[in-house]
């Protein structure tokens, strides 16, 4: 099994927010939830516009975990999204199809994060996975706080929560590149 990684570079995501941004607003939507909350693609896509529409909180219950899970709906979140919604029933899948009247698939939605990562230049393992990692990795930098980390992706102990999101394999790689004897 190959394990992809989270986007380490700020600048390397708002590549891919341009991109996307560029191509439709469904698809930049997509991409600034999935780094933005934390969610599983499997819980994005269940998403309809009634899950977040006129809300301060999006609240589901996971579908790997069957847990619970509360997140707010930030400002710079709540500005993209109403625009997105603006002209959408409530009852509409948040990432409709273009083909029917059903969610994107968990393959297309890895189809729209590959092809924009491959286009803003980035060249490791990518995947729907990839938005929850990149989460991770940048609130973990961000806030130092492996415990709140770990109970917001529902881990069961901080060091699988620090492998998960490659702080291991990054403190790793920083010690070896200097170390000498």
């Amino acid at each position: 099994m190959k394990f992809v990684e989270p986007i380490r570079d700020k600048k390397q995501i708002e590549k891919v927010k341009q991109i996307l941004k560029k191509q439709n607003k469904r698809d930049y939507l997509l991409f600034i939830l999935g780094i933005n909350s934390g969610l599983r693609i499997s819980d994005i896509l269940k998403l309809k516009v009634k899950d977040v529409k006129n809300k301060q909180y999006i609240e589901i219950q996971e579908q790997k975990t069957k847990k619970f899970k509360r997140f707010p709906i930030t400002d710079s979140f709540k500005y993209d999204l109403d625009n997105y919604i603006c002209n959408k029933l409530s009852n509409e899948w948040l990432f409709r199809s273009r083909k029917c009247n059903k969610p994107i698939t968990r393959v297309q939605a890895y189809r729209i994060i590959n092809n924009a990562c491959v286009n803003a230049g980035i060249n490791f393992r990518i995947g729907t996975h990839t938005l929850r990692k990149t989460f991770g990795y940048h609130f973990y930098r961000e806030k130092k706080d492996i415990a709140l980390l770990q109970n917001i992706l529902n881990h069961s102990s901080p060091s699988i929560t620090l492998r998960y999101i490659g702080i291991n394999q990054d403190m790793i790689d920083f010690s070896l590149r200097s170390f000498s004897l």
